[in-house]
């Protein structure tokens, strides 16, 4: 009896410690480590820069003032069509006269009366000549006959001819002075057309006659910069007016680092521009030209201007209009059927790019050899294979050969 429950302490205690032991086991075994991870695909890996642009038209034609004048009230607006030639899109009147102060008044008075004096001088100059031409038509006719009778001489003919015609021409140039003195007085006189004396403007001959400005290209109104009636110089803006439907472009502001990876012909798609699908279009030029700007946090940027042409239809895109923004992916590089590695399992070890590759449930450091990186997706050259996994993110505490377990997020 006592044999018996010496031999059941026995196996009770031996059974106690091996599960103690098991416990222990359990829980101080090490346990794989939660990690991302990522597959090499086989694919299309496109290299963009990618910034916002702005839409515009690419001949957009300012009307301005021919004359300096008086505009009248702009009736078009935004969005309205024009058509060269025939459409009117303003009218203009011609500047009305200053306010004349005391001073200019008197003077331009002053004038007037110079002006009529001197006309009545003239009319007297006319009456002296036409007097003095009378006595010497009369006296030419006395020398013909004087010489007809043979009393008189040849040379006493010849000097009344003389005489004659020195009187004649006297009288013209009498008529001319008259005519001279009348443009003097009607001169004086628009001087002192103030922009209150419209019943003066009227009795000198002068009328507010209507200037109209026609567009100067097909296309729509794009914005109206005077629409309120006013006095402006000659050349002052109006309005500006463009083809919306046949002459849109895209202009992006590159950072100067950027555009020099860019040539004309790079494709570009463009998004986010509001409507359903991606258009698609072209670089047609890069400008040599660097602008200084500061970005939102005051740091100073080169930027160069890049033209984007449409090369998708213009039904794809009709609601856009000038100076709408959208965003563009302008493609620099592009591989088709290359083996692609998410760039976030990417680090340095070194001088190589390496990656945690798994294999069997453990992490295996793989050296990789890698083409252009465009901070999502890197090109693989040589080190890893289609459908091989990657741990995306690697921690400082990860290392070969740690069992690893791909975390699932639910």
């Amino acid at each position: 009896m006592a044999k018996a429950k010496r031999r059941s302490r026995l196996i009770l205690t031996v059974g106690t410690v091996l599960l103690v032991v098991g416990a222990l086991a359990a829980a101080f075994w090490p346990k794989p480590t939660m990690v991302d991870m990522g597959e090499v695909t086989l694919g299309t890996m496109r290299l963009t820069i990618n910034e916002e642009g702005r839409t515009r038209v690419r001949d957009a034609y300012v009307v301005s003032t021919p004359v300096a004048g008086q505009l009248q009230r702009v009736s078009v607006q935004p969005g309205d069509p024009v058509i060269r030639g025939e459409t009117i899109v303003a009218h203009m009147h011609p500047t009305n006269p200053a306010a004349l102060d005391v001073r200019t008044r008197e003077q331009a008075l002053a004038a007037v009366n110079a002006a009529q004096a001197a006309l009545r001088v003239a009319h007297a100059d006319l009456n002296a000549a036409l007097a003095i031409n009378d006595l010497a038509q009369t006296e030419l006719a006395r020398a013909e006959q004087l010489v007809e009778r043979g009393i008189s001489s040849d040379a006493t003919l010849d000097r009344a001819e003389q005489t004659s015609r020195v009187a004649q021409a006297n009288v013209d140039t009498a008529k001319a002075a008259i005519s001279m003195r009348e443009a003097e007085i009607a001169n004086a006189q628009a001087r002192l057309i103030g922009f209150n004396d419209q019943s003066l403007a009227a009795a000198v001959g002068t009328t507010s006659e209507d200037i109209p400005l026609y567009a100067p290209a097909d296309g729509r109104i794009l914005r109206v910069i005077q629409q309120s009636e006013t006095s402006l110089p000659a050349g002052a803006p109006i309005m500006e007016i463009g083809n919306i439907a046949n002459d849109l472009e895209v202009v992006g502001e590159l950072l100067s680092t950027d555009a020099v990876q860019v040539s004309v012909g790079d494709l570009v798609i463009i998004t986010d521009w509001g409507g359903p699908t991606e258009l698609t279009g072209k670089v047609i030029r890069v400008d040599p030209f660097g602008i200084t700007q500061y970005s939102a946090l005051g740091v100073e940027e080169q930027r160069v201007n890049t033209v984007i042409a449409f090369s998708s239809p213009p039904e794809d895109y009709t609601g856009l209009g000038h100076g709408f923004r959208v965003e563009t992916q302008i493609i620099v590089w592009e591989a088709e059927e290359t083996l692609i590695v998410p760039a976030s399992a990417l680090f340095r070890s070194r001088d190589a790019w390496v990656v945690f590759v798994v294999i069997n449930g453990t992490a295996q450091l793989r050296t990789i050899k890698i083409g252009p990186n465009n901070g999502i997706e890197a090109q693989v050259k040589s080190g890893l294979s289609k459908g091989e996994r990657v741990i995306l993110y690697p921690s400082s505490g990860l290392s070969e050969g740690m069992r690893v377990l791909e975390r699932v997020i639910n």
